[in-house]
This record gives structure tokens, C-alpha cells and sequence, in this order.
């Protein structure tokens, strides 16, 4: 299976009802993720309610969407439904590489000038939403998206600027792994992830994972300086990135 392809307000209700249904994880107040990813979380998981952004660096391809299937694979594994909202590129073989269940994966590839009524409503029946931020999202509106989320206990994860997270998540550097003197194949990343946010998560901290990964995760000593600017970011995302 492909996932679930959501179009117009009666598919998404029809997908909203059936992922409302009680399942084992859905009393559970933190989903879990990879080992590697527990340490930039102050929950060690997804805590239900949170946002937890996923911010898009410098250059494009920066491995911004290996991360965010990595935030999903463990929860989706363990039975919660998930959502990808207004990423047409997204990679579902890459989705079930990692472990994701497609059969409670619904996409909404192109949500159109509806976006914020859509994520809403995945918001009220998914455990995870995962959504692109378009261009000119208010304030307002993010923050009522995230009070929402809040009180349905659902994770949303914004991918691109979002201010106001609970956490944020990005990778800043990156090495790839495979080539040798002019052949070979690209089979892994070496990444740096940083996470900055507020409360329990005020700290800066940053990781070095594999992704894909292979739990070669290394954990840098070292924080953050509080005082690093915050990168600019787009909007673009890719499948395979």
C-alpha cells in the first residue's frame, strides 16, 4: 500500500473516524521514537499534545525529511495513525523503509487554501500530523493549531519556520557515506541534529545519528551556545531527503 490518498472533506472524514477508534497506544501519554532521537526530547518520546517542529536548513537537501520519518517510524510501529499534510513529494517506499505502517498513513498531498481546516481536522482523530507550513501562516492561526493539538492530544509537527514550539528540531550538518575513489553508492548520512525549545527543553543540545539509522548514534558532550541566531528556512521538502 501507498497510504492513505486523502481528497476532499468526505475522505478525510471517513480517514478521522476510523483513526479515532481506541487502540493500545492511545492512552499512553509519550509515543516513542528511535533510541537515537530520545535524547532531544525532554520526554525522551512525542509527548501527546506538543508541537514539535522540524525546521528545513541550508541546502534544501539538507536531510530535513529522513528526520521527520524518523520521528514517526517508532509511534507508527507501535500502532498510532499518522498524517503527512501538503507534501506532494513525499516518499511513502522511503516511509515503509523505515518501519512505517501505510495502512495507517493517511497523505494529503495538496490541502489548497483549506489547510489550516484540514490539519484541524486530522488534528481531532491522528495521533501524529505532519504537516508543510505554507508561506503566510499567521500567528493567530499556529497558535490555535497548536492549542488544538494540545487538547485532543495529538502530536503536530510543523515542517518549516514555526515559532512557538515546544522543540525544534534541525539538521545542520551532514556527511554522507558509501563513495569510494570515483564509484560507489550513497547508503547513509552521518547528521547532526540540534533541538532548541522552551521549558524542559530550554537547554540547546545536539546529536550526531546515521540516518538511516543503525543505533551508531553518538551524543556530542558539549550544548549548544544559547546565543547561536536561528537559520533562516524554506519551504521546500523532497521525498527522498
Amino acid at each position: 500500500m501507498a497510504g492513505r490518498m486523502v481528497v476532499g472533506s468526505a475522505a478525510l472524514a471517513d480517514l478521522v473516524r476510523p483513526a479515532s477508534a481506541p487502540d493500545p497506544v492511545g492512552g499512553h501519554r509519550v509515543l516513542p521514537v528511535a533510541p537515537e532521537l530520545t535524547g532531544l526530547l525532554p520526554n525522551r518520546g512525542l509527548r501527546r499534545g506538543s508541537t514539535i517542529a522540524v525546521a528545513v536548513g541550508q541546502p534544501r537537501r539538507s536531510g530535513g525529511t529522513s528526520l521527520v520519518l524518523a520521528l514517526l517510524a517508532e509511534a507508527s510501529r507501535a500502532g498510532s495513525w499518522c498524517a503527512v499534510v501538503g507534501v506532494p513529494t513525499f516518499g511513502a517506499g522511503a516511509a515503509a523503509e523505515l518501519g512505517i505502517a501505510l495502512d495507517r498513513l493517511a497523505l494529503v498531498p495538496d490541502p489548497g487554501p483549506e489547510w489550516a481546516t484540514v490539519v484541524a481536522a486530522l488534528i481531532d482523530g491522528v495521533d501524529v500530523v505532519v504537516t508543510a507550513v505554507p508561506a503566510a501562516v499567521s500567528a493567530s492561526v499556529a497558535t490555535r493549531l497548536a492549542a488544538r493539538a494540545r487538547q485532543r492530544g495529538s502530536v503536530l509537527v510543523p515542517y518549516g519556520r514555526w515559532d512557538g514550539a515546544d522543540v525544534t528540531l534541525q539538521v545542520v550538518r551532514g556527511v554522507w557515506e558509501g563513495l569510494g575513489s570515483g564509484r560507489g553508492r550513497l547508503r547513509r548520512r552521518e547528521v547532526t541534529v540540534s533541538a532548541r525549545g522552551r521549558g524542559a527543553a530550554a537547554r540547546p543540545k545536539e546529536i550526531k545519528v546515521w540516518l538511516p539509522g543503525d543505533e551508531l548514534t553518538r551524543v556530542i558532550p558539549r550544548t549548544v551556545p544559547s546565543t547561536v541566531a536561528r537559520p533562516a528556512v524554506s519551504l521546500s521538502l523532497v521525498g527522498s531527503g
